[in-house]
């Protein structure tokens, strides 16, 4: 990694200036970006201007000394900022099984020389003439695939707080059940429970999820079989039911008795 790196002026008249936590975020995810393509973290070979990190491992990067002690932002903060970044179009993300790979846009306009800047930005607004040379334009074409592209991302992963709220419960009872359960990509299960609340072909509310994870994690039997929101989303129609059949109030059960039976007349023979 360079020992350094360099921020656009620009900065200060952006919105994120003016929000210390995504300005934090932003210049840390600047900082801790691949300088060059080919960078591998964890198995996933990471280009130029990417970086790779669950959003539970930023919030524990971000922390901060207050005090005596430590704070740490919550995962809804970071969540917050990420989308910040996003909707400013800072960064990309996309999600990966090895946590959510960030990409930093434009940084090689921030990183660059002033003349491969000025390189960059005459290539991507022109286009070649009848002569061979190249002629500036809008480039309007290019510039709304990127927003699409950006559109189709952010649409993969516009899960909201509550959803997040969702993926951290089923985390904290799975560990109080095992200690050493393995952390899982919680921005992934909170997807996961967006796409259950969202599909028209499901439509579960959030209640009802929030019930079957406090109900399953303390069943005998599913406790030990519902480890992750795939799982809840997959056996989640069984689950309810089950659920719902524990729940029933215990009524007085008329006990049959056979020989009652055949002193009224009601001998079938089995």
């Amino acid at each position: 990694m360079s020992t350094w790196f360099k921020v656009h002026r620009e900065i200060f008249d952006s919105d994120i200036w003016n929000d210390v936590t995504t300005f934090r975020l932003f210049m840390y995810l600047m900082g801790k970006a691949s300088h060059k393509d080919g960078v591998k973290i964890a198995g996933v070979e990471l280009k130029r201007g990417q970086y790779l990190r669950s959003y539970r491992k930023l919030a524990a990067d971000l922390a901060y000394k207050e005090g005596r002690g430590t704070k740490e932002y919550s995962l809804r903060t970071i969540k917050k900022a990420i989308d910040k970044l996003i909707s400013a179009e800072r960064v990309n993300v996309r999600e990966t099984e090895q946590g959510t790979l960030f990409t930093i846009l434009n940084y090689s306009k921030y990183q660059g020389s002033d003349d491969t800047e000025k390189e960059s930005v005459n290539t991507l607004n022109s286009e070649p003439n009848t002569n061979g040379k190249r002629t500036v334009n809008n480039n309007k074409n290019a510039k709304n695939a990127r927003i699409n592209k950006n559109k189709d991302i952010r649409s993969k992963l516009k899960f909201e707080t509550h959803h997040l709220q969702l993926a951290e419960l089923l985390f904290k009872k799975i560990k109080e059940n095992n200690p050493s359960a393995k952390e899982p990509n919680i921005e992934s299960w909170a997807n996961t429970f967006r796409l259950m609340m969202e599909s028209p072909k499901e439509k579960r509310s959030g209640k009802d999820i929030q019930d079957l994870i406090l109900w399953s994690q303390q069943h005998s039997f599913w406790y030990k079989n519902v480890l992750s929101a795939d799982k809840i989303r997959k056996q989640f129609d069984r689950l309810y039911l089950e659920m719902k059949d524990e729940q029933k109030p215990k009524s007085n059960v008329v006990q049959f008795n056979k020989k009652e039976a055949e002193d009224d007349g009601y001998n079938y023979g089995f």
